[in-house]
């Protein structure tokens, strides 16, 4: 695997890393992630100027990582020369489903499955409900795949996203990339670091995402309850105290962070389903070990008997950019403690990140945390 790096700035475009003999005409894959107003056709067309014969997979983001740092929604360029895995790719929007369930189902049934290992995910992230497209996806991967990647953002606005393949650009895509053969090697790791607080409830009225009651109670008022002064910022300051969910039956816990609040309907929307019967708690932000999850991660993600990966990608959810603020780049910089110089790292800040817990190979919508992918060649 060969790459070239990218980063647009005032000065134009900058290389920021480089694979020595990387050569344009041989990219298969390029993946454009940027501010929304950023992505534009003319820098599409560019694109594919300078890399003829690659695919451009696009994703609008809430902040974009690049060679260790951190670009506040500009506009960063992976471009990748597969030398020895094949690769596939499939996109469908949800205007052409009844459902997102009915979309991950129908993707990934159409994805060839001789001599698959992975699938990468980018997954528009306003119109689509990504719980509800996993399981689709899940329902059809019969042979545990491994599947991560994650929902595109659109900075703290949260009003439209893009992804897209070549010119293909628009809201409610979802695209699936798949890599074939047995040079590929990939490994997974996500984490939160985040502290739970009060006491745990049980969801008692809910509509897929969007939630009710806890404990036969108005959840909203007992959020604000919690919230205390931080009640009067909503519905910024939700980004800052997620909730985490757990179910009995499957004896896993995930974070979910909330979206929209709804003063006239008394209701609080997820990025994630939260069925009738799950428990609650709220959390809240621990600096120290946000950025520290960030590392474990990373050390989750080299742990599958490879050495140093060609290329880290790592997606981190927006609340965790807001919560740390000026000390975001922390949680990218701990990566290269594991990493080190000679991985290329490409990622984004999004609104839901997609990967299995790392004891399961069953993707799952996650959200407050860093999950990294390492690929690499042999």
């Amino acid at each position: 695997m060969k790459i070239e790096q990218k980063i647009i700035s005032e000065n134009g475009w900058q290389t920021v890393y480089s694979h020595e003999g990387f050569n344009n005409s041989l990219c298969q894959i390029v993946l454009v992630l940027g501010g929304k107003k950023n992505i534009t056709s003319d820098i599409l067309v560019a694109l594919k100027s300078d890399y003829p014969n690659a695919q451009l997979i696009s994703a609008s983001t809430a902040g974009e990582i690049a060679n260790y740092s951190f670009y506040d929604e500009q506009l960063s360029t992976t471009a990748i020369f597969l030398e020895k895995t094949p690769f596939e790719s499939k996109l469908a929007n949800i205007k052409d489903f009844a459902n997102s369930y009915d979309l991950g189902l129908d993707l990934f049934k159409k994805m060839p499955k001789e001599n698959l290992k992975y699938v990468f995910v980018l997954s528009d992230g306003g119109l689509i409900n990504g719980t509800e497209l996993l399981e689709g996806i899940n329902a059809e991967n019969s042979s545990e795949i491994l599947i991560t990647g994650g929902l595109a953002g659109d900075g703290s606005r949260f009003q439209s996203t893009l992804v897209g393949v070549d010119d293909n650009l628009q809201s409610g895509n979802v695209v699936l990339i798949g890599f074939y053969g047995e040079h590929i090697k990939v490994g997974h790791g996500s984490l939160g670091g985040w502290d739970e607080f009060g006491p745990e409830r049980i969801v008692t009225k809910s509509e897929k995402n969007v939630l009710f009651e806890l404990d036969n109670k108005n959840a909203l008022e007992l959020y604000k309850q919690y919230l205390g002064s931080y009640a009067e910022e909503l519905p910024g300051s939700a980004l800052l105290f997620p909730i985490s969910i757990s179910n009995d039956e499957q004896n896993t816990k995930n974070v979910r962070t909330i979206l929209s609040i709804d003063e006239a309907k008394q209701s609080m929307t997820f990025a994630g389903n939260l069925p009738m019967g799950s428990k609650v708690r709220l959390m809240k932000a621990n600096f120290d070990k946000i950025i520290n999850a960030s590392g474990t991660a990373a050390e989750q993600s080299v742990s599958f008997n490879f050495e140093k990966p060609d290329l880290a990608i790592l997606i981190s959810c927006v609340g965790r950019k807001l919560i740390l603020n000026d000390r975001v780049e922390e949680e990218i910089e701990i990566a290269k403690d594991i990493f080190g110089i000679e991985t290329c790292v490409s990622g984004f800040y999004s609104y839901g990140e997609i990967s299995p817990l790392v004891k399961s190979q069953k993707c799952e919508l996650q959200n407050q945390t860093m999950t990294i992918t390492t690929l690499k060649e042999i």
